[in-house]
């Protein structure tokens, strides 16, 4: 792993998919205070590669078992919303 970069907020914000896809670890600092870390952990390409697809088929099963749509779906995953009765 690289040395410690240190980043405000907002430029973690900005830059936030160049950061995530790296290997080099960040500090992120708001007003000078650490607030929080990203630490990359390797990545197996053939283990995601069958999670999406696992991923995939599970949401098709879902959506053909509960009639939902892919919106109705992605509602319950909105953690602004109340959840459902």
């Amino acid at each position: 792993m690289s040395k410690l970069k240190n980043v405000g907020v907002r430029e973690f914000r900005d830059h936030a998919t160049t950061y995530l896809s790296g290997s080099d670890p960040v500090a992120v600092n708001k007003h000078g205070q650490v607030i929080g870390f990203y630490i990359p952990v390797e990545r197996d390409h053939e283990q995601v590669k069958q999670a999406i697809e696992n991923l995939g088929r599970t949401v098709e099963k879902i959506l053909e078992e509960t009639g939902m749509t892919e919106e109705e779906l992605a509602q319950l995953f909105d953690l602004r919303r109340p959840m459902p009765e």
